[in-house]
């Protein structure tokens, strides 16, 4: 791996983060339905699973684990 392979995940993994981290302010934000919601956290979770492959690929080092909101229970 060179440098440029380095500095190009780099890039994508802070990419990645912002998107997940929108995400993740989306769901707080918004009333969706339970399955819209489950949907959205499916997506954070797989964005997350990027995150961490990338971050051990290239820089050898695992990411610790992000604690995603709970699913809000229906009353």
């Amino acid at each position: 791996m060179g440098e440029r392979d380095a500095a190009q995940a780099d890039q994508l993994i802070r990419a990645l983060c912002d998107v997940r981290d929108d995400m993740i302010r989306q769901l707080s934000w918004r009333g969706d339905s339970q399955l819209e919601s489950a949907a959205l956290r499916r997506e954070i979770n797989e964005a997350q699973t990027h995150v961490n492959r990338l971050l051990h690929r290239y820089r050898g080092a695992s990411a610790p684990h992000r604690v995603l909101p709970a699913p809000r229970q229906a009353l």
